[in-house]
């Protein structure tokens, strides 16, 4: 769809959409995202323009399907996938990435370690998504040397980048935010650096004293992302890995660098959405996206989870998706999936269905929190059809629609039940639906009301 889009763009310095929003221009991508979200294009420019909104689309990526991480946007949700050393191929990933557009991701990331050649499994995962893509290439940077810090470089880290960036990469973590006079503050948690991009770069620092290469470097990588239309997603390397390490001096910290760093990218009109926690207790949610907005210049927010207690390994997918919903009615533009494997291991295919299903939940909740126009009206034809036993229609509007009807059907298969008025937990006799009362009763019913209110109320 995008490639006579994007073949006008070619060889110019800045491609990035928000360079053309700056300068008045309304992209093809704009129009499409407009549609999308039931916006007005003028307003997706603007927002845009002003940096509170996400179009990631590299120019080499023509397959995908525009669209916007915002907060004048639907709450989106990104899964994560990628292929280790120790489990999972590139066929294994491909059939992840299928199964997570199937069930709503409105993008993907690769966060593929090993199980393969690394080139070869994202360049597979790009031609085959029309969502947007999103990298972390440190991870393919420590391959590069083989996990040898000491032969590690600026331009090993520069390098990388670009060549994920040619390959068609739309968004990528890049963890600048790490200071190496930060280090010192983690000394008081528990869970420590539990980023692993992060870990890498604090490791790094420790090794040769001397300061994060991605933040000395920034400029550098503002000017490959120019050339192919890549967003930076700016990692958040110290968000708290449990909840009692939430918010503290370390987190906050980072977020004001991170600030810092959204604004210089902005100066050359590179698109920014930044990264946040994490483990984050439910009294202290709204203070951390209401802090990223306040240091950020209301860049989108993207947050993974945040899980809300850490007692439930094998059920994170629950602790983070209730996060997740109050992070996103509070005004968080992206959430980030987290599975039942979570702090266990590498998801499966049920895994990444579980996880995706639980967090288009929670931003659908936050969609209809923030009332959005048009959020509740699926939820409203569900609730007829509920209410008048079309259990096809529910099945159709469901968000997974195969587990409702599995469900449904796992007590009564017979397609007869399809049309009954009742399901196998009431029965027959006790389904409250079937107190069908008509207008005419009820307008009976209030003139008697009316009439004899005194009556009523004695008796």
């Amino acid at each position: 769809m995008r490639t006579e889009w994007v073949a006008k763009r070619r060889g110019q310095d800045n491609v990035t959409q928000m360079h053309y929003a700056r300068t008045g221009v309304i992209t093809e991508e704009m129009h499409y995202v407009a549609k999308r979200e039931n916006l007005p294009v003028e307003l997706i420019r603007d927002e845009v323009a002003r940096g509170r909104l996400i179009i990631p689309a590299n120019i080499n990526h023509t397959n995908l399907e525009p669209m916007a991480i915002g907060i004048a946007s639907k709450c989106k949700v990104n899964a994560n996938i990628g292929a280790s050393p120790n489990s999972s191929d590139m066929a294994e990933e491909v059939a992840k990435l299928n199964l997570a557009v199937k069930y709503g991701a409105d993008t993907v990331m690769d966060l593929s370690t090993g199980g393969g050649n690394l080139d070869e499994i994202r360049t597979t995962i790009i031609n085959a998504s029309p969502v947007p893509i999103g990298t972390v290439p440190i991870y393919q940077v420590l391959e590069s040397v083989h996990g040898n810090l000491d032969k590690l470089t600026p331009d090993d880290f520069l390098h990388v980048i670009e060549k994920h960036a040619q390959q068609g990469v739309d968004y990528m973590t890049i963890h600048a935010g790490l200071l190496i006079e930060y280090l010192p503050l983690v000394k008081s948690r528990i869970t420590g650096i539990v980023s692993r991009g992060g870990g890498i770069i604090a490791r790094w620092m420790l090794q040769h004293h001397k300061q994060n290469p991605l933040y000395t470097h920034f400029n550098d990588i503002i000017e490959i992302f120019k050339r192919y239309d890549v967003s930076f997603s700016l990692g958040d390397s110290l968000r708290p890995g449990c909840t009692h390490d939430a918010s503290d001096d370390a987190q906050l910290s980072e977020l004001k660098t991170l600030g810092q760093l959204t604004r210089k990218a902005w100066e050359h009109n590179v698109q920014v959405m930044v990264e946040g926690p994490g483990h984050v207790p439910m009294d202290q949610i709204e203070f951390n996206v209401k802090k990223q907005m306040e240091e950020c210049s209301e860049a989108p927010f993207y947050v993974l989870g945040p899980l809300v207690t850490d007692i439930a390994p094998g059920y994170d997918h629950i602790t983070s998706a209730i996060g997740a919903a109050m992070a996103g009615w509070y005004g968080t533009a992206m959430l980030c999936y987290v599975t039942p494997k979570e702090h266990l291991g590498l998801p499966n295919a049920e895994d990444v269905r579980n996880g995706l299903i639980a967090y288009k939940i929670a931003a659908h909740a936050a969609d209809i929190a923030r009332r959005r126009p048009g959020a509740r009206d699926r939820d409203d034809e569900l609730s007829h059809a509920r209410y008048n036993f079309d259990w096809n229609r529910q099945f159709e509007l469901s968000l997974d629609p195969e587990r409702a009807r599995e469900y449904h059907d796992e007590t009564l298969p017979a397609d007869i039940y399809k049309t009954a008025e009742f399901c196998s937990m009431c029965g027959p006799k006790f389904c409250p639906m079937q107190t069908k009362v008509d207008a005419d009763a009820l307008t009976e019913l209030e003139k008697f009301l009316a009439k004899d209110k005194e009556v009523v109320a004695k008796s």
